[in-house]
């Protein structure tokens, strides 16, 4: 049977395609949601200005040739994929405007726009009671206040969750119980490039992907090096080798640590992901990778450090100074970060003012960042959690030809309040490219700073 789903303003605001997301069922979209985007598009926010331009343009491309009849019963989804050889969707307006008090209908008071949008779906409800009438908003308070009006089926947006459980997130790594080898009842072993790698079949391990480290109690580290057709290239690993990995005057502190450190110096991986909380050492050991990677073995010409910055968006193109100077208070992490890496110099301050203009560290915003091509560089893109799949792909899609980038987040910390950890593009971006050859990931549980900031981290 056919359901009936009404949208909220966020959710189209979340995904501009989230029209396609229904199948064979019913869109609709409440008169007021339209009058939201019409007052968003024109904001100086630039990238929730952006989307709300999509979005309509997205309406607009389906109503575009409909009367005003046909346009308020339903248009007829064109791409959305029918199952079952079903009807396509629909999508229609509700006129909202028209709603008038009616005792039978718990309506919401009038003065708010989050209210005539939960009237919308509470008004459906009532005249289909054979359908199923559901709310789609990704705003908890309004999903509250909705079952609270007596609409029953109220859900938030998830059509971008690639995980029901953020526990399910994948590590790049798995610690094994006991001895590895005594599930494996056969093995090859083969010298590649000066590494011993072992072969095994892959329905022992159906689950694993490249790039990720595999250790047991025993002291056995393997590295995935390569899965091909039905068998599992394991490299073998050296964890004391792997514990005096020297680089910029760095060495990892922890296994953890260690195995990042390794995924960023292999050149066949064009983009790293470390997470992990506050203090675990993601951008410190990204930034020394980058300064040994342009400094000493002159692998790239730059490094492009970039970041979340919410308020940026609005402000940052007005206020004075050089983009650099405008960056510089989202960015302090980094130079707390130089200054670890050369607190020891005999002129610290002297020594980073050199590092910097050496290795050419570019500070960006990431709102500068679309559009570009950016070649021969290192690129850190630093609390990545708090955004969408959307922003990620299009800095990802901005990489070109001799570039690594790496990606940093903490989903402890999102500040975003649309975006939660199933849902922020940091995990999208780790579950989509585990599977890809040239892509890397280590979550870093072990927390390096001091005891409070552990304690912290953990108990509050």
């Amino acid at each position: 049977m056919q359901k009936i789903y009404v949208l909220d303003t966020n959710v189209l605001l979340h995904d501009p395609n989230a029209i396609y997301s229904f199948n064979e069922h019913k869109v609709i979209i409440p008169m007021t949601v339209l009058e939201e985007l019409d007052d968003i598009k024109d904001r100086r926010d630039k990238d929730v200005s952006k989307e709300a331009r999509i979005a309509i343009q997205m309406i607009d491309k389906l109503l575009a040739h409909a009367d005003t009849r046909e346009i308020q019963e339903g248009v007829e989804i064109v791409t959305s994929v029918a199952k079952n050889n079903t009807a396509p969707g629909t999508l229609s307006i509700f006129p909202d405007q028209l709603l008038h008090t009616d005792a039978s209908i718990p309506y919401l008071m009038k003065d708010a726009q989050d209210n005539q949008i939960i009237n919308t779906a509470l008004s459906l409800q009532k005249h289909n009671p054979d359908i199923y009438v559901c709310l789609v908003t990704k705003d908890i308070n309004m999903r509250l206040k909705a079952k609270g009006s007596g609409l029953r089926n109220v859900e938030d947006y998830r059509k971008d969750r690639i995980l029901d459980d953020i526990d399910l997130l994948t590590k790049g790594r798995e610690t094994i119980t006991g001895n590895f080898w005594e599930s494996v009842d056969k093995v090859d072993t083969l010298t590649r490039n000066d590494n011993t790698v072992h072969v095994i079949r892959r329905d022992l391990h159906p689950d694993y992907y490249p790039n990720m480290f595999v250790r047991d109690d025993n002291g056995f580290i393997g590295f995935v090096e390569a899965i091909e057709n039905d068998s599992i290239f394991l490299r073998d690993l050296n964890a004391n080798r792997l514990m005096h990995q020297n680089i910029w005057g760095l060495m990892p502190r922890n296994l953890e640590q260690a195995m990042a450190f390794y995924l960023l110096q292999s050149e066949d991986i064009d983009l790293s992901i470390l997470t992990g909380p506050a203090g675990s050492g993601k951008t410190l050991l990204a930034l020394a990778f980058g300064l040994h990677a342009i400094i000493e073995k002159k692998q790239y010409n730059k490094i492009i450090v970039a970041r979340s910055t919410p308020p940026i968006a609005e402000d940052i193109g007005f206020l004075p100074g050089t983009e650099e100077e405008k960056m510089a208070p989202w960015l302090a992490a980094f130079e707390d970060n130089l200054e670890i890496l050369h607190g020891n110099d005999e002129s610290c301050i002297g020594s980073i003012a050199y590092v910097k203009e050496k290795a050419n560290i570019q500070f960006k915003s990431l709102n500068f960042m679309r559009g570009r091509s950016i070649n021969n560089a290192y690129i850190i893109i630093d609390e990545s959690q708090s955004l969408t799949q959307f922003q990620l792909k299009s800095i990802i899609t901005r990489v070109g030809k001799n570039s690594k980038i790496v990606v940093l987040g903490n989903l402890a910390q999102i500040d975003n309040k649309y975006i939660t950890p199933l849902t922020s593009g940091l995990t999208y971006i780790v579950e989509k490219f585990k599977a890809f050859q040239h892509a890397g990931i280590m979550h870093i549980e072990s927390i390096e700073r001091s005891r409070l900031a552990a304690f912290a981290e953990e108990n509050l």
